[in-house]
C-alpha cells in the first residue's frame, strides 16, 4: 500500500511537476510570441520609416488629371492644330471596349480583378530576379500588377531599386483601398506609353491604326496590349516577327482566360499586323504662322508646362476657338507667294537652301534641314550625286529621281551660267515635276507679311508671315518692324480733319523746308516722283500720295496731335518729328491693319485678336475675347420676347466717327483715281492706301471693304533697295487684289455707311468748290464728286456745272481765290 501509496504519491508528484513545466513553457511561448509581434511591429515601423513615410496619398488619384494636349479650332469649329509633347486622348472606362480591357488584362495582369494590388507570386518572382541578376548588368523582369504600374507611373517614379519596388507595392495596396477596379483600369489605359509618342490607348489606336478604340479589331487590340512593357521591341517597321509572336501569346492568354473562343483566336492569329506607316504629325501641314502666334498668346496667358498651373498649354487639355478662316488663309498664302515670285522672276536661281552630308542617312538629315518649299507641288530634295548631264536627287520620303541638266538651266543669280553647273552633292534644292520630269525652282530672297482682319470684331482671319513657316518661322506679320511709308498718311490727315481742315481744303504741293538745328541744318522734303502740282485739295493730295502736301498738313496740325492719334489707334509710339508724317516710324503689318480697321469701324478701335475663347478640359470657358454682356441669352426656353442682343463690342473711340468716315471716303478715291486703281475692277466699294518707303526698301498696301480689312508689305529681311520701279501700287496692291478676287467672291457687296451728322455735298475735286447744276457721273475721273463734310464745314465757294436749276435767282458769283485763302488762314 505504502509502495503503492508512495508510488502513487510519486506519480502524483511527477504529474504536478509536469504541469508546472508546461505552465512555464506556455509562459515562455506567450513571451516569445509577444516579442515576435513586437519585432514584426518594429519591422513594419522600419518599413514605414524607410519606404513609406513620404509616399503620396492614394487619394490624389481621385482628382488626378493626366497631361492633355491643347486643341485649337478654326472660326467654324473645325479642328486646326494640336499643341502636344505627349499625344494623349483621355477616355472614361465605359468608352473602352470590354474586349480591349480583356486584352490588356491577359497580357499584363490576368488576376487584376481579383487581387488587392499585389500578386505575391509575381512579386516574389520579381524579387528573385532582382537578386539573381544583381551585378550582371541585366535588368530584372517585371512582376508588377496593373495597379503597381499605375502607382509607378503616376506617383512613385521609375527608379530601378528595391526601395522603389517596395514603395510601389505599398502604394498599390493603398490605391486598391481607395479606388475601384474600373477607376484603376481607366487611369492605366489613359496614361501608359505605347510608342510613336502615343500616351494612352486611344492615342495609340490613332498612331498605329489610324482609328479610334471603338473601331479596333481583335488582332489590333491584341497588338496594342503587347506594347506597354517595351514598345521599341515590337515596332512594325523593324520587329515584325517578334510583334506577331507576342501578339499570338496575348491571343492564347485571352483564349485561356475565357475572353475569346478558339475560332476567334485562330482568325485573329492569321490576320496581318495591319499597322499604318508612321506619319508626320498632322499639324505639320497646318498654317504655322497663325498657330505659332496663337501658341505664344496662350503661353503668355496660361503658361507652358504643368508647373505653370492647371491650364498650361502642354498639359492643361485646353480647347481653343480661334478666328482662323481656312479659305481666307489659303487665299492669303497663295497671293503673297505669287506676289513674291512675280517680283523675284527673272533674277535667276538664288542658290541652294541648305547643305547637308549626302552619304548614308541623308534622308534624316534632309528632314532635319526643314526646308519650306512653299507651293504644294514644290518639293525639297538633296543632290546625292552628279554625273554627266544629270544629277541624282533624293526626297524626304526616301525616294530618288534624276534632275537633267536642261531642267536646271536657270542662270545663277549674280554670277551667270547654268544653275546645274553650280550644283554640288549635299545641296538642298527645291524642284517641281513638269510633264514627268523634275525641274529646278528658285526660292525668292525677298519676303513680306500679310494680315486679314474683321474690322467690326477685331478677329484676325488669316496671317501669313513669309514664304513658308517650315523654312523660316520668323513672323513678318507681327515681328518685323518696317517703315509704312505713305500708308501712314491717312492718320496724318485724320488729325488734320480733327483740327479744322476739310477734304476740300486747299494745300499747296510745292517746296517745303524745315530748319532743324545748327548742326543738322535745313531739311527739304520732296515728292516720290519729284515735281510740284501747286494748290490742290486734300483729297487730291491723298489720292496721288503727295509728300509735300502731307508735311504741310502735318506742320499746320502739329506733330504732337498726329503721334498721339497714331498711339491711340495702336500703330506705334513715335517722336513728334515731321518725318513720321511720311511713314518713317516703324510698325508691323498687323498694327497697320488694326489702324485701318479703326477707320473702317467709324473710329472705334477694337483690339485685334486671334483667339475667340478658351475652354478647360471639361468645357468651362476660362477666357473670352468678347466680354459683352447679353441678358437673356442663356435662357433655357424662349420667353416670347424679341431675340436678345449683346451690347456694343468692347473697344475705345480712337477717332471721331465723322473724321473716320471722311478719311475712309477719301481713301475710296485712292482706289477709284489714285495709286491703287489696280483694285477698281473688283467692282465693289473698297478703300485703301499704298505705301513706298525711301529706297524704295518696302512697298505696302492696306485697305479693304466694309467687312474685311487686309494689309501686305514686301521687302528684304535686311532692308535694301527694291529697284526704282517698285511701288506699293504696282507690287503690293496687286497681291491684295489677287487675295480679294478669291476671298471676296462670295461676300455680299456692302457699301460703307456714313455715321449720323455727315453731310454729302457735290464739289469739284480739283478746286474744292461746291458745285451747283451738275451731278457726279459714272466716270471716276470726272471732276464732280460727292464729298463728306462735318456739319457747317461745307465749302462756301461755288462753281456752276451744267444747266442751272429752275428758279428766278441765278447762282451767286464765286468768291475770289485771294478771299478764300485769307478766310482759311493761309496756305497749308
Amino acid at each position: 500500500m505504502d509502495d503503492e501509496g508512495e508510488n502513487g504519491g510519486r506519480i502524483r508528484i511527477r504529474q504536478l511537476g509536469g504541469g508546472r513545466r508546461w505552465g512555464w513553457l506556455r509562459g515562455r511561448w506567450v513571451k516569445a510570441l509577444a516579442a515576435l509581434a513586437g519585432l514584426v511591429l518594429l519591422g513594419w515601423l522600419a518599413i514605414w520609416l524607410v519606404f513609406a513615410r513620404d509616399l503620396p496619398s492614394a487619394d490624389t488619384l481621385l482628382s488626378y488629371e493626366p497631361p492633355l494636349p491643347t486643341n485649337i479650332r478654326d472660326v467654324n469649329g473645325n479642328p486646326l492644330y494640336t499643341y502636344a509633347r505627349e499625344r494623349r486622348v483621355e477616355l472614361g472606362f465605359d468608352e473602352f471596349p470590354p474586349l480591349l480591357v480583356s486584352a490588356f488584362v491577359s497580357a499584363e495582369d490576368k488576376n487584376f480583378f481579383s487581387h488587392h494590388g499585389v500578386n505575391p507570386l509575381t512579386f516574389a518572382n520579381g524579387a528573385f530576379e532582382y537578386v539573381t541578376k544583381m551585378g550582371s548588368g541585366e535588368r530584372a523582369r517585371g512582376g508588377s500588377t496593373i495597379t503597381q504600374q499605375v502607382a509607378k507611373n503616376l506617383l512613385v517614379g521609375d527608379e530601378y531599386s528595391v526601395r522603389r519596388k517596395v514603395r510601389e507595392a505599398i502604394l498599390a495596396i493603398r490605391i486598391e483601398m481607395t479606388l475601384t477596379k474600373p477607376q484603376i483600369m481607366e487611369l492605366y489605359l489613359n496614361q501608359i506609353f505605347l510608342g510613336r509618342n502615343a500616351y494612352g490607348v486611344e492615342a495609340a489606336a490613332q498612331a498605329y491604326f489610324g482609328k479610334d478604340v471603338r473601331g479596333l479589331t481583335l488582332p489590333e487590340m491584341a497588338y496594342l496590349a503587347i506594347l506597354p512593357k517595351a514598345p521599341s521591341n515590337y515596332t512594325p517597321e523593324h520587329d515584325l516577327a517578334r510583334a506577331l509572336e507576342r501578339r499570338s501569346y496575348v491571343l492564347r492568354e485571352m483564349r485561356a482566360n475565357g475572353y475569346i473562343t478558339a475560332a476567334q483566336q485562330a482568325e485573329a492569329d492569321a490576320a496581318p499586323l495591319g499597322t499604318v506607316p508612321r506619319a508626320a504629325p498632322r499639324q505639320d501641314r497646318a498654317p504655322g504662322y497663325f498657330t505659332e502666334e496663337v501658341r505664344r498668346e496662350l503661353i503668355d496667358k496660361f503658361g507652358e508646362n504643368a508647373a505653370a498651373g492647371p491650364y498650361s498649354v502642354y498639359a492643361g487639355g485646353l480647347w481653343v476657338r480661334t478666328s482662323f478662316d481656312a479659305e481666307k488663309q489659303a487665299a492669303a498664302e497663295q497671293a503673297l507667294r505669287d506676289g513674291l515670285m512675280r517680283y523675284d522672276a527673272g533674277r535667276g536661281w538664288s542658290g541652294p537652301s541648305r547643305h547637308i552630308e549626302p552619304g548614308e542617312g541623308w534622308q534624316g538629315r534632309l528632314l532635319a534641314a526643314n526646308v519650306g518649299a512653299g507651293y504644294a507641288d514644290w518639293k525639297a530634295a538633296v543632290v546625292l550625286a552628279k554625273q554627266g548631264g544629270a544629277a541624282e536627287i533624293g526626297f524626304e520620303n526616301g525616294t530618288t529621281a534624276s534632275l537633267p541638266a536642261w531642267a536646271a538651266a536657270l542662270p545663277k543669280r549674280g554670277v551667270g551660267g547654268r544653275a546645274f553647273d553650280f550644283l554640288k552633292p549635299g545641296d538642298v534644292i527645291v524642284v517641281k515635276q513638269v510633264e514627268g520630269s523634275w525641274t529646278l525652282r528658285s526660292l525668292p530672297v525677298i519676303s513680306g507679311g500679310m494680315v486679314i482682319e474683321n474690322p467690326h470684331t477685331g478677329q484676325i482671319l488669316a496671317m501669313q508671315g513669309g514664304w513658308d513657316f517650315r523654312g523660316n518661322s520668323f513672323n513678318r506679320a507681327t515681328q518685323a518692324l518696317r517703315q509704312p511709308g505713305s500708308s501712314f498718311k491717312p492718320f496724318v490727315y485724320a488729325a488734320a480733319l480733327d483740327n479744322g481742315m476739310t477734304p476740300a481744303s486747299i494745300i499747296v504741293d510745292g517746296p517745303f523746308c524745315v530748319y532743324q538745328s545748327a548742326a543738322l541744318g535745313t531739311k527739304c522734303f520732296r515728292n516720290f516722283s519729284g515735281g510740284y502740282a501747286g494748290p490742290k485739295t486734300m483729297r487730291w493730295g491723298v489720292e496721288q500720295s503727295r509728300n509735300l502736301m502731307t508735311v504741310r498738313a502735318a506742320a499746320q496740325t502739329g506733330m504732337g496731335k498726329i503721334v498721339a492719334l497714331a498711339k491711340r489707334v495702336g500703330i506705334g509710339t513715335y517722336p513728334p518729328v515731321l518725318a513720321i508724317a511720311l511713314g518713317a516710324g516703324e510698325t508691323t503689318v498687323q498694327r497697320m491693319v488694326s489702324g485701318f480697321s479703326t477707320i473702317d469701324n467709324q473710329g472705334r478701335r477694337i483690339p485685334a485678336t486671334l483667339i475667340d475663347f478658351v475652354q478647360d478640359r471639361r468645357g468651362k470657358v476660362i477666357w473670352r475675347a468678347d466680354e459683352r454682356p447679353c441678358e437673356r441669352c442663356n435662357m433655357p426656353d424662349w420667353d416670347g420676347q424679341p431675340m436678345p442682343r449683346p451690347g456694343q463690342r468692347r473697344g475705345s473711340q480712337a477717332i471721331d466717327p465723322l473724321t473716320a468716315y471722311q478719311v475712309l471716303h477719301i481713301l475710296e478715291g485712292v482706289v477709284q483715281r489714285g495709286t491703287a486703281t489696280v483694285l477698281r475692277d473688283l467692282n465693289r466699294p473698297l478703300f485703301g492706301k499704298t505705301g513706298t518707303t525711301t529706297g524704295p526698301t518696302n512697298v505696302w498696301f492696306v485697305g479693304g471693304s466694309a467687312d474685311l480689312v487686309g494689309g501686305v508689305y514686301i521687302g528684304y529681311d535686311k532692308p535694301r533697295p527694291l529697284g526704282g520701279f517698285a511701288q506699293g501700287g504696282t507690287i503690293a496692291a496687286p497681291i491684295f487684289k489677287q487675295f480679294a478676287e478669291k476671298a471676296m467672291a462670295d461676300m455680299p457687296v456692302v457699301p460703307f455707311v456714313a455715321p449720323p451728322g455727315i453731310r454729302m455735298v457735290r464739289i469739284d475735286r480739283i478746286t474744292g468748290r461746291r458745285v451747283y447744276g451738275g451731278w457726279p457721273g459714272s466716270d471716276p475721273k470726272a471732276p464732280i464728286i460727292w464729298e463728306a463734310f462735318k456739319p457747317e464745314t461745307e465749302p462756301r465757294r461755288t462753281i456752276q456745272r451744267g444747266p442751272v436749276s429752275a428758279g428766278p435767282a441765278a447762282a451767286p458769283p464765286a468768291p475770289r481765290d485771294s478771299d478764300f485763302l485769307q478766310r482759311q488762314g493761309g496756305i497749308y
